[in-house]
C-alpha cells in the first residue's frame, strides 16, 4: 500500500491548545493508509491520538498530536515509551485494530494499570485452538478441529473426520495460509503451505496449524462492541469468497445491508452474546466470524479488534453507525457511542488483485467510472511493490465501493472489480 498520497510533504501534527480537552489515546501502530485513514479521521474528532509506531508519521500528521518512534513488538521499549507520554499527558486508553499488534497492545493497556483490553481476553481470542475449546465447553456449534505440530497428526485426524478439511495458521489473520483439502493425497503439500506461513511478530506455537472440519455453508462477520459483558452487534457483513485454488478462503468483497435480518434475529443475538461469554471477552470490541449452515451458526473465529476488509466503513456508509469511534470509546473506559441515524442503505466493496505474482510496475484506477451507485474507487499499490496472491501473501491492491438501495443494486455496480483497475508488472517466481 502508497504510505502516503505525497510522501515527501512534511506536515506537523496538531499541536494541543489549553482549551483541547478531549482524552488522549494512545495508538499503537497506523498499518496501510488506504484502509485505515477513516479510522484514525472518526477517532481524532473525539479524541487526542499519541502515535507509537515503527516509523515517523507522514499520512496520520492531520489525526494525531505527537508520536514516538518504537519497536512496537518489544514489550520493554514500548512500554518505556508510553510512560513517557503519560508523565505529560493523562492517558485514557491504549487503542489498536492492526491484528500484528493487538495482543502486546493489550499486553500494554495491563502494564499502564488500565482496564481495558484485559491481555489474556485478547490472548484467548487470538489463539483459535483456544477459542474453539472455550466454546466447545459452552456448547456451542463447532466444527471438529485439532492444533497439530506434524503431517502426520494432521493426516490421522483428516482420516478421523474425513475429507475435505480446512487447514489454517493459529493464530493468524487475513486468510493467510489458509487451505482446502479435498483428497488425502493433497494434504502434504497443503500443510507445507500452512506450516510455512508467518506474520512477523506474531507469536509462534509448536502446534502451529489447525485441521478442522470442512463446514459447507455462507460466511458472515459481525462487529461487535461489549462494555461489561454486555455485546451490542452493529454490523453484519457477508463474505465474498474468491475462485480457484489459491483465492479460494480469500476474502476478495464484502456486502453490507443496514437491514439485514441478522442484526436484530433473536437465536444471533443470542448466539453472540454466549460466544463472548465462553470466551471470557468483556469489555471491547470484536470482529466475530461464522459458518451458516442448514443446521447452525457456527462461530469460526472471534478477533479483538476491528474488522478488516474496509468493514466499519460500510456500517458508516450504510447506517451511520461509527464502529471506530465505538471502539474508541470502550478501550477509553466510556460507554460506546451506538447510534444508526440513517439513512438505512446497502453498500458492496470489492477488492483489486493483479493476475498474477508481480513486482508492480504501473497500476491506475479509473476514477471516471465513479458515479451513483459507484461510491469509490480507490488505489492500494504503487510501482516497485511485490505482490504475491494467496495464500503466499496480502494481494489487496485497490477497492471499488457501491453504495445503494439494495444488495441487488451494488452487487451488480461491483461484480467486475477488474474493469476499474490496470496493472502491470514484471512475474516472480511461484514459490513464496
Amino acid at each position: 500500500m502508497p504510505p502516503n498520497p505525497n510522501p515527501t510533504e512534511v506536515r506537523m501534527p496538531h499541536e494541543p491548545t489549553a482549551t483541547d480537552d478531549r482524552p488522549l489515546l494512545i495508538l499503537v501502530a497506523s498499518s496501510y493508509w488506504v484502509l485505515r485513514e477513516y479510522i484514525l479521521k472518526s477517532v481524532s474528532a473525539r479524541y487526542r491520538l499519541w502515535l507509537l509506531n515503527p516509523t515517523p508519521p507522514t499520512w496520520e500528521d492531520p489525526y494525531i498530536v505527537g508520536h514516538t518512534v518504537v519497536d512496537c513488538l518489544d514489550l520493554d521499549k514500548l512500554t518505556a515509551a508510553a510512560r513517557e507520554v503519560a508523565r505529560e499527558h493523562e492517558v485514557a486508553g491504549v487503542f489498536c485494530y492492526d491484528e500484528v499488534y493487538i495482543e502486546i497492545s493489550a499486553q500494554l493497556t495491563a502494564a499502564l494499570g488500565l482496564p481495558v483490553l484485559d491481555p489474556d481476553e485478547v490472548a484467548r481470542c487470538r489463539d483459535k485452538a483456544a477459542t474453539r475449546k472455550a466454546l466447545r465447553e459452552a456448547g456451542l456449534p463447532q466444527p471438529a478441529s485439532t492444533a497439530v505440530s506434524s503431517l502426520e497428526e494432521a493426516r490421522a485426524f483428516a482420516d478421523r473426520v474425513g475429507y475435505p478439511v480446512i487447514l489454517k495458521p493459529r493464530n493468524l489473520g487475513g486468510s493467510l495460509g489458509v487451505r482446502k483439502v479435498e483428497r488425502p493425497e493433497d494434504l502434504a503439500d497443503a500443510f507445507a503451505v500452512t506450516d510455512g506461513v508467518r506474520m512477523g511478530g506474531i507469536r509462534q506455537f509448536e502446534d502451529y496449524v489447525i485441521v478442522e472440519e470442512f463446514l459447507d455453508g455462507p460466511e458472515i462477520s459481525v462487529e461487535c462492541v461489549l462494555r461489561d459483558g454486555e455485546c451490542t452487534p452493529l454490523i453484519v457483513a457477508r463474505k465474498v469468497l474468491g475462485e480457484g485454488p489459491r483465492m479460494a478462503f480469500e476474502e476478495v468483497g464484502h456486502d453490507v445491508d443496514a437491514n439485514d435480518p441478522l442484526l436484530t434475529d433473536p437465536v444471533m443475538v443470542e448466539t453472540l452474546q454466549r460466544a463472548h461469554e465462553a470466551a471470557g471477552f468483556t469489555n471491547g470490541y470484536t470482529h466475530i466470524e461464522f459458518k451458516l449452515t442448514p443446521d447452525a451458526m457456527h462461530v469460526i473465529e472471534i478477533n479483538a479488534r476491528l474488522g478488516g476488509g474496509m468493514i466499519p466503513y460500510l456500517g458508516l456508509l450504510t447506517s451511520g453507525v461509527d464502529a471506530s469511534l465505538a471502539a474508541a470509546d470502550v478501550v477509553a473506559g466510556r460507554a460506546p457511542t451506538i447510534e444508526f441515524p440513517g439513512p438505512l442503505r446497502a453498500a458492496s466493496i470489492r477488492f483489486a488483485y493483479p493476475p498474477y505474482d508481480m513486482e508492480i510496475t504501473s497500476a491506475t484506477a479509473r476514477t471516471d467510472l465513479v458515479r451513483p451507485p459507484v461510491h469509490e474507487v480507490r488505489l492500494g499499490t504503487q510501482p516497485g511493490a511485490r505482490v504475491r496472491l494467496p495464500p503466499y501473501g496480502l494481494a489487496r491492491c485497490g477497492f471499488v465501493i457501491a453504495v445503494g438501495d439494495t444488495l441487488e443494486e451494488t452487487r451488480a455496480a461491483v461484480a467486475d472489480p477488474d474493469r476499474f483497475f490496470e496493472f502491470a508488472g514484471t512475474p516472480l517466481d511461484e514459490a513464496p
